[in-house]
């Protein structure tokens, strides 16, 4: 199968190359190759590739950013997914996405299932959402994953954040009363290729197993690290003072894919010393 990755250089598309690239010819585009608000650029970088599948891994994820620059995030995760979508439309290629946990509201207090209605309270969360109704609309073949709390090789994440903080100070303050399911891009590629090469379709929730607040991903990460001498404080999220809103309890259900594919990915905590382990830059 011939694939194009979108965003192919970022945390999750070198991942989602890498993966694919076993099985697969993998053909990458990025920022500097092409801009995805414009529908004359994906209609160009779609066609030149002849692809039977498009990844889009490109996305605006500074959650506390799209707070100030909401033109420019509504652009990138909702209308460029639009001029995405109609790209493929036109290629008859099948387009996969990648939403988030952000675009639920935290009030369920249980996980969310793939059917639950969504209710954004970030800029980050509605463009997110207006992504995938435009895929809905536009698209017509489609895989939409939503994911959450992503780390990984490339970029920045939580986990460098926290390991870099670690050595430079004697004291942390994380939050206690978020919850979630931290997610290696690695795991979360290898299950984006098991659903596309299986031809499924639709919606999904992809996390790691599990879920913990984001002050014991914190305390999980200092363990692994061997930082445990470093003093981490439980604080809540009006302590913290962030620009945009978060939801308390975005934890996800997985078994749509489990009951598809018949996997689960790994328990949150393997995932993370598994990546810990093999990054030079946290040792």
């Amino acid at each position: 199968m011939k694939i194009l990755v979108l965003g192919h250089k970022g945390m999750l598309g070198s991942d989602l190359t890498a993966k694919l690239g076993i099985n697969h010819e993998v053909v990458g585009k990025d920022i500097d190759d092409f801009d995805i608000s414009s529908a004359a650029d994906c209609r160009d970088v779609v066609a030149e590739a002849g692809p039977e599948a498009v990844v889009n891994a490109a996305a605006y994820t500074d959650v506390d950013g799209c707070e100030t620059e909401e033109d420019l995030c509504f652009r990138v995760n909702a209308e460029g997914v639009r001029n995405v979508a109609a790209a493929c439309r036109k290629k008859n290629s099948r387009l996969v996405h990648f939403s988030t946990d952000y675009v639920f509201d935290g009030t369920k207090g249980e996980p969310y299932v793939e059917e639950d209605p969504a209710n954004p309270i970030s800029a980050y969360g509605r463009s997110k959402l207006q992504g995938e109704i435009y895929l809905r609309e536009s698209a017509a073949d489609f895989l939409l994953v939503r994911t959450a709390w992503l780390y990984g090789k490339k970029g920045r994440n939580f986990v460098k954040a926290i390991v870099a903080r670690a050595r430079e100070k004697e004291k942390l303050e994380v939050v206690n009363d978020q919850f979630g399911s931290p997610t290696y891009t690695v795991d979360l590629a290898g299950a984006v290729k098991i659903l596309l090469e299986g031809k499924f379709s639709g919606i999904y929730h992809i996390t790691n197993r599990g879920s913990c607040s984001w002050y014991e991903f914190a305390q999980k990460i200092l363990e692994i690290s061997d930082l445990r001498e470093v003093e981490i404080k439980p604080i809540s999220t009006e302590e913290l003072a962030r620009r945009a809103l978060r939801p308390r309890y975005s934890v996800m259900s997985c078994g749509k894919f489990h009951a598809a594919s018949r996997k689960t990915l790994r328990f949150w905590q393997i995932a993370l010393n598994d990546y810990i382990s093999s990054d030079e830059q946290l040792k």
